[in-house]
């Protein structure tokens, strides 16, 4: 009797065990979820929270992020950016702009800065004020891409034109990158694009970005962006 008692001890150990590390297990998935929670709703506040600068300060240069194109014209939402960038040009506020965006491998033959310039210069945009960034592939290489392009002919203050839902994680990475201090990021509201659908992308990007920026002070490679 006594010898069975034993052989049954370990047994109830075991059980004990795993039903420790299923507790455990399960406090740090609620950890990981409502950290998760957190900083979803965190990013909603800040896109939401973003309010364009009034009135619009003057710069030497815009920096008109890309967005696809479509057919090799602008599509509907960057075609709201150009749109705005012709605005702050007519209106003083600028005198050159740099065009950033590269090959987006949609079916275009030209880089997203040659689509945007052929769309401004149809527009009587004067094609020395324009500057292409032909090369990136994501909101980080667009600033750090243009950025030289800048302190080469002397702009030594810049704006950022994008959307609303943009702007925080486009001023963001301008910081990271030690754009001058009073670097703004303009932000239209869109009248042609799902803010559900973007804000939630944005949240996305927003945390890769981060992870981005962890892997860069790592010193390491990073993966293709958004």
């Amino acid at each position: 009797m006594k010898q069975a008692i034993i052989t049954k001890r370990p047994k109830k150990r075991s059980v004990r065990r795993r039903f420790g590390t299923l507790i455990l297990l399960l406090r740090i998935c609620a950890w990981v979820a409502a950290f998760g929670a957190f900083w979803c709703a965190y990013l909603l506040w800040s896109i939401n929270s973003y309010r364009m600068p009034e009135p619009i300060p003057k710069a030497d240069a815009a920096i008109i992020l890309g967005a696809a194109l479509w057919s090799n014209e602008p599509s509907p939402g960057l075609r709201e950016r150009l749109d705005f960038g012709l605005r702050l040009y007519k209106q003083g506020n600028v005198k050159y702009f740099i065009l950033s965006g590269g090959h987006d491998h949609n079916g275009s033959t030209i880089s997203e800065a040659e689509g945007m310039r052929n769309y401004l210069v149809e527009r009587g945009m004067p094609a020395d004020r324009l500057v292409l960034e032909k090369d990136s592939r994501s909101t980080y290489e667009n600033l750090l891409f243009s950025r030289p392009m800048a302190i080469k002919r002397g702009w030594k203050n810049v704006l950022l034109v994008t959307h609303d839902y943009h702007a925080p994680r486009a001023a963001d990475i301008a910081e990271y990158l030690k754009y001058p201090a009073d670097t703004q990021a303009l932000g239209l509201k869109s009248q042609v694009l799902s803010v559900a659908k973007n804000q939630t992308r944005e949240v996305l990007a927003f945390t890769k970005w981060k992870l981005d920026e962890l892997l860069l002070h790592m010193g390491l490679k990073l993966p293709n962006s958004f």
